[in-house]
């Protein structure tokens, strides 16, 4: 190991030691904790999570009662959230779970990436928090604190480039407190200096939400929710400033996700 990387992994976990965060997916590592923590996070701010995750785990606390559940269920306790796909992801993974592996969450990355909604750093980040497995993966915290000290002032920086060093300096001996330093620290390099990831070949800016078809995937489940059976003409009925092209579209996506079914006319949530 390098004195570059000694000296950098003294930095990340000094920080940690004095400014680590309690977190309940932290406290409790239980496997499913974690794949729900993980999941929810992929596109959720943490403070939003540490409200969210409790009513979610309230509502769903093991994967047993999570597969058990219907999506409308599923759908009215992620409202909020945002990404409702994340939601219908997570059900069918509990479903393959409890059906195929007895319940339990795998520790394998290449198996856990088989699940719905699961890719390779969710994969390894569940292996790495839920068991503490040393498989060095990248998300966003971690990719700002690696190209703030090694890729300062340099765009276009790409994760083949950074993966190296990610590497090099795992705590192989504890790498689950290893990366929840790196997260730590992350966040607090996006406080005091912006968001290095922008520097990053892989950073797209997130497309405006307000008048969005997200926004109105997320109205028309919403409606569906509230609702329960409702024709295309009543869905457009509700959505005021929404053009008939725009329902349609959105309604073709939920149907082929298999968020809705559509009977005699009439559109509802998949059970």
């Amino acid at each position: 190991m390098t004195s570059d990387i000694k000296k950098f992994r003294k930095t990340v976990f000094d920080h940690y030691k004095q400014h680590g965060r309690v977190l309940p997916w932290r406290e409790n590592t239980n496997p499913y904790w974690v794949l729900i923590s993980e999941v929810m996070l992929q596109q959720t701010q943490v403070p939003r999570g540490l409200v969210k995750f409790p009513e979610f785990i309230g509502v769903f606390p093991t994967v047993e009662a999570l597969a058990a559940a219907t999506t409308p269920e599923v759908l009215a306790a992620w409202q909020g959230l945002g990404y409702n796909r994340r939601a219908l992801y997570l059900k069918r993974a509990a479903e393959i779970i409890v059906r195929a592996y007895a319940g339990v969450i795998p520790d394998d990355p290449a198996v856990l990436q088989q699940l719905p909604g699961i890719g390779p750093n969710t994969a390894a980040s569940i292996a790495t928090f839920a068991y503490n497995r040393s498989v060095p993966f990248i998300e966003t915290n971690v990719r700002t604190v690696f190209l703030h000290h090694f890729f300062p002032g340099e765009d276009g920086v790409s994760d083949a480039q950074l993966m190296p060093l990610i590497a090099e300096a795992q705590d192989v001996k504890n790498p689950r407190e290893w990366y929840w330093a790196l997260m730590d620290y992350g966040t607090f390099l996006k406080k005091e200096f912006g968001n290095a990831s922008r520097r990053s070949r892989h950073y797209t800016k997130q497309s405006k939400f307000e008048g969005s078809l997200r926004q109105l995937r997320g109205h028309i489940l919403r409606l569906l929710l509230k609702q329960k059976r409702l024709t295309a003409e009543q869905i457009l009925k509700l959505s005021p400033d929404r053009t008939q092209g725009d329902v349609e579209t959105v309604l073709g996506q939920l149907f082929g996700e298999n968020f809705i079914v559509k009977n005699c006319g009439l559109y509802s949530l998949t059970k």
